[in-house]
């Protein structure tokens, strides 16, 4: 039983199972996701896992944690300024599916198209988007340096298309850990022979997509969102489409 071949398999759907479950006992524990969400987070899990790989569902519970310590940071103080999308911390099935639909698609292309080597850094760029949005929300909130990104002038804390200092930072961070985890998923995968994607150099490139996606979300909140011709949802889901389309443009050069 071979836990390392990707794909629908005994060895991968095992181990994808025992991770579920471990989502499934710290979301509830650790109050990361109400019900609805855990329960959208379990099915995306075993599409992601079962579809693609194990490895693969560790990305996103990778994800999952990190964005919801980056929650828990200061929360008190979110709460009490009004910056914070829930009373305490957790998140729901809205916000899985926004984050989770477009890595989830990922993974169906990856099962037609049987190519899973390449797969796992478009899955990666689709959360890492997702992660530095996250990150700079929940840590750049209470940095008073806000600036609207189309017009480089100070605004209020919180408002769609604001950026600051410490957002941005936050952002590169979140991006950064999502694509350790790609290179250790691609890592542990591959069957490369050396000739193929240079690992190393696409993790240090994903790292800076995802902080680019983020840069694309702020824009189209600025523009879009603010003017209510997009939905919070609809402009993550735009901006992790976005990431998506610019490191398949970096594949198609490496290949």
């Amino acid at each position: 039983m071979d836990v390392f071949v990707s794909g629908p398999n005994i060895g991968n759907m095992a181990v994808t199972l025992g991770l579920v479950v471990m989502l499934l006992v710290l979301s509830t524990r650790a109050n990361i996701l109400d019900r609805n969400g855990a329960l959208a987070a379990a099915l995306l899990g075993l599409l992601v896992g079962g579809l693609g790989h194990w490895t693969w569902l560790i990305i996103l519970l990778g994800f999952l944690l990190s964005s919801h310590k980056a929650t828990k940071w200061r929360f008190e103080e979110k709460l009490a300024l009004g910056l914070s999308e829930s009373n305490d911390g957790h998140r729901g099935w809205t916000n899985v599916v926004a984050n989770g639909a477009i890595p989830g698609f990922m993974c169906l292309i990856a099962i037609a198209v049987q190519d899973w080597e390449a797969m796992v850094w478009l899955f990666g760029a689709s959360v890492a988007v997702a992660a530095a949005d996250t990150f700079a929300s929940e840590i750049g909130a209470l940095d008073p340096r806000v600036r609207m990104i189309t017009t480089l002038k100070p605004c209020e804390q919180g408002l769609n298309g604001g950026f600051s200092p410490n957002g941005q930072v936050a952002a590169l961070v979140g991006s950064s850990v999502v694509a350790a985890l790609t290179f250790a998923a691609w890592f542990l995968t591959s069957t490369e022979d050396g000739t193929g994607l240079n690992g190393p150099v696409l993790a240090l490139i994903l790292a800076l997509v995802g902080w680019i996606g983020c840069q694309i979300d702020s824009f189209l909140g600025a523009l879009l969102e603010n003017r209510g011709y997009l939905t919070k949802g609809s402009v993550n889901a735009l901006s992790i489409a976005g990431g998506v389309v610019i490191m398949l443009a970096v594949l198609a050069q490496s290949s």
